[in-house]
């Protein structure tokens, strides 16, 4: 008897896939309480370890230059966030992606009843928001750490917003296209030694070298900050609305690959 119950209830469920918007609202919020039951202990660890890099870059820069001009403490303040924010979406979720495969679970998500394109947004979702938190406390201890007078605007919700999912967006397209965990692994970590040191966030670009500030241009990393920055002090990053051009673009080709890879899956 229960199984001549449960066979037509398992009909209707996967059936139901494709009914509509109303069924993909759903399904989205499942999927959203299956992420963040699944990935409660990585959370934790990504608010951490976000919050440990946005602190250590508030601090660590005014050891070095102990009377730091006004300029330089700004750039600093105003690029810490968006600092502390890329281990989340860059690094973090390509390593749970990469974990997911080694453990044999990768195939269970995606096997659920529910549309692929709910499941791919409810874990964006998740990654997004849960670096919103770190973003603020670094900003509030580099302010106070350098004195620095921020002027919070109107774009800086949108901002923040755009930067987080395309954050989570090019870490979770990532982790999708490279199915070898490994070299998942490597870019993550390289991405950090490329983050804190090569990329004119913590600083002004005209500090770097003129061809390594046009290579910046066209990724993600500098647009990510000058967008915050932007928000938090109008007027101090110029190129506002070709670093949103730029994040929408790799936020694109993000889920264009995310989308290529799942949709190629039985």
């Amino acid at each position: 008897m229960n199984t001549a119950v449960a066979a037509p209830a398992a009909v209707d469920l996967v059936s139901s896939v494709q009914r509509g918007p109303a069924h993909w609202g759903r399904s989205y919020a499942r999927m959203l309480r299956f992420d963040l039951a699944t990935h409660r202990g990585e959370l934790s660890q990504m608010f951490v370890m976000q919050l440990l890099m946005g602190l250590a870059v508030s601090i660590i820069y005014g050891l070095y230059v102990p009377h730091m001009p006004h300029l330089s403490a700004a750039y600093i303040t105003t690029g810490a966030p968006t600092l502390a924010l890329i281990p989340v979406g860059m690094v973090m979720v390509p390593a749970i992606v990469a974990q997911q495969r080694s453990m044999g679970t990768y195939d269970f998500v995606w096997s659920l009843p529910v549309p692929r394109s709910a499941a791919t947004a409810a874990t964006v979702t998740v990654f997004s928001a849960v670096g919103v938190p770190g973003m603020v406390a670094t900003v509030v201890v580099a302010a106070l750490r350098y004195h620095v007078h921020l002027a919070p605007s109107i774009t800086l919700l949108p901002g923040v917003a755009a930067v987080a999912v395309m954050s989570s967006s090019v870490g979770f397209g990532l982790a999708q296209a490279v199915k070898n965990p490994m070299v998942t692994n490597l870019f993550a970590n390289t991405l950090i030694f490329v983050a804190t040191l090569f990329s004119p966030i913590a600083f002004p670009a005209s500090h770097y070298p003129h061809w390594l500030v046009q290579v910046h241009q066209y990724l993600p990393l500098y647009p990510m900050a000058t967008v915050v920055r932007d928000g938090l002090v109008p007027g101090l990053a110029p190129g506002l609305v070709h670093a949103y051009l730029v994040l929408a673009l790799w936020a694109a080709l993000a889920w264009a690959a995310v989308a290529w890879v799942v949709g190629r899956r039985r």
